[in-house]
């Protein structure tokens, strides 16, 4: 090696960490929040996380999301504790695990009517009030202590029946639920859509529950939007971030529900290539009413309402005050970023 070459050598060593550090200081920039997973699941009522990705708005927001399928709700629950997930959708499925020590908060709700309950029309059973005193019945769900089992167990409640006793709980895949109900496993079945949607337009099924329309759940948000408790207090920021790009999503969705089926299915996000059964229930859902700062707080409203409702049935212990729990449970998060930036 000459002099020369000798003296470049440090020189050039320089000039390629100075590009390497560089390189590593656009990512950081990029995503000046971090990089996080979120549970999705297929189902449309997830939709605003999917096209969130897809359309770039977690990007926009300054945030790296992973969409993560699969996992169950423990396994949901363990990542939001130790901030490896920054939020995700759940229903009041939560209240009782956040009574029991779950570090998360309430931060806004998704939207409205996603689940069904429905019935084969050869059983006889039509309206939800045929099931009052008919203890046994076989509920087919897609976990133990999911959305719709929680769902169903606030509609059987509501007649006198009592979830934890007197239902039979049969947990299958989201898609073999109808299966097992058609081949005599189960007798109803609680499901998330599109299944449950594609289900009643075979024209087989009585619809006992629609929780979009029946007076149980009309007007409430059945899904809700949970914050990492751990990145609430640490970084706020990222929190608030990941929020903002779901909202955003959510109101594209609602006022393009059209070409938001279109993307989820050509992107395989969602489990149909129907796109007019998916922008029929991407509507219904009502997503552009429940972003904004005056959405989080009827999620508030809302989530004290439910929490009521587990009280009656044992979901939640008896003597709960139920708005006392939810002040507890909900933060404004965009509140909160700004007084943190102070």
């Amino acid at each position: 090696m000459t002099r020369k070459q000798m003296f470049l050598l440090p020189v050039l060593m320089t000039a390629l960490a100075c590009m390497l550090f560089a390189g590593g200081k656009k990512e950081s920039g990029q995503y000046p929040f971090g990089e996080y997973d979120i549970a999705y699941s297929g189902a449309t009522c997830s939709s605003p996380i999917a096209i969130a990705s897809l359309k770039g708005f977690f990007d926009e927001e300054g945030v790296k999301i992973n969409l993560v399928s699969g996992s169950s709700f423990e396994v949901e629950r363990t990542a939001l504790a130790t901030g490896k997930m920054a939020v995700q959708n759940g229903d009041f499925q939560y209240f009782p695990a956040v009574h029991n020590g779950i570090d998360v908060k309430l931060i806004g709700a998704l939207h409205e009517g996603c689940i069904k309950i429905l019935a084969p029309k050869s059983s006889g059973i039509a309206t939800l009030e045929d099931l009052r005193g008919r203890k046994g019945i076989r509920f087919a769900v897609d976990e133990i202590g999911g959305t719709p089992m929680s769902v169903a167990s606030v509609s059987v409640g509501s007649i006198g029946l009592d979830p934890q006793t007197d239902i039979t709980w049969l947990p299958f895949p989201a898609d073999q639920e109808v299966q097992a109900v058609e081949s005599g496993e189960a007798d109803i079945l609680a499901a998330w859509d599109p299944f449950a949607t594609i289900a009643e337009n075979t024209g087989n099924y009585n619809v006992l529950v629609d929780i979009r329309t029946h007076p149980l759940f009309r007007d409430k948000a059945c899904c809700f939007i949970f914050g990492s408790g751990k990145l609430v207090r640490d970084n706020p920021g990222a929190v608030a971030a990941v929020l903002r790009a779901i909202n955003k999503a959510a109101d594209w969705i609602g006022h393009n529900p059209e070409d938001a089926a279109r993307l989820l299915i050509s992107e395989k996000k969602i489990a149909t290539d129907d796109i007019a059964l998916v922008a029929g229930l991407l509507d219904h859902y009502a997503y552009a009413a429940h972003t904004g700062s005056a959405a989080n707080a009827r999620a508030r409203d809302d989530a004290v309402y439910f929490a009521r409702h587990l009280t009656q049935i044992g979901y939640l212990p008896a003597d709960l005050d139920p708005q006392k729990f939810v002040d507890d449970l909900y933060v404004d998060i965009f509140a909160l970023e700004a007084a943190k930036k102070k």
